[in-house]
């Protein structure tokens, strides 16, 4: 007979597994899109999470990962015209990263095409809000 302990560990084992999979898919699935897009999935992730003025730092953690891997990203998607560096109106240190018009127009493009056979399709709503909460509760720290 399998003990608390073990029953849990098989538990998180299993969830852990099931988020891991769908972290894939995900991953996955935007790679493809953004690339239809001639976009890295790098730049695919920043231009989906950039739904307003964002410095590096605050695009990094939104990204998970260091402001120094956006610096990259940020500056190709700058090249490309999509975004621009914009003075940050509270910290004159920092710099916000702002999108263009032509930005605005490829990031509803890519929303489009995200939502295209996404694997958080087959949820509803609902679904979704649950999920939603019960991440948002294991990712406390």
């Amino acid at each position: 007979m399998a003990t608390k302990r073990e029953t849990r560990a098989q538990a998180d084992r299993v969830l852990c597994g099931l988020v891991n999979g769908l972290a894939s898919q995900i991953e996955a699935h935007l790679r493809v899109r953004a690339a239809t897009l001639g976009l890295t999935a790098s730049q695919g992730t920043a231009l989906r999470e950039l739904t307003g003025p964002l410095t590096l730092r605050e695009l990094a953690e939104r990204m998970s990962c260091e402001p120094s891997n956006i610096t990259f990203v940020a500056d190709r998607l700058e090249e490309q015209g999509y975004l621009e560096r914009h003075p940050h109106p509270d910290d004159r240190r920092a710099k916000q990263l702002v999108l263009t018009p032509e930005g605005t127009e490829l990031r509803a493009r890519l929303l489009e095409l995200l939502a295209e056979g996404s694997p958080l399709t087959p949820l509803s709503l609902e679904d979704k809000s649950v999920l939603k909460d019960l991440l948002s509760r294991a990712l406390v720290r």
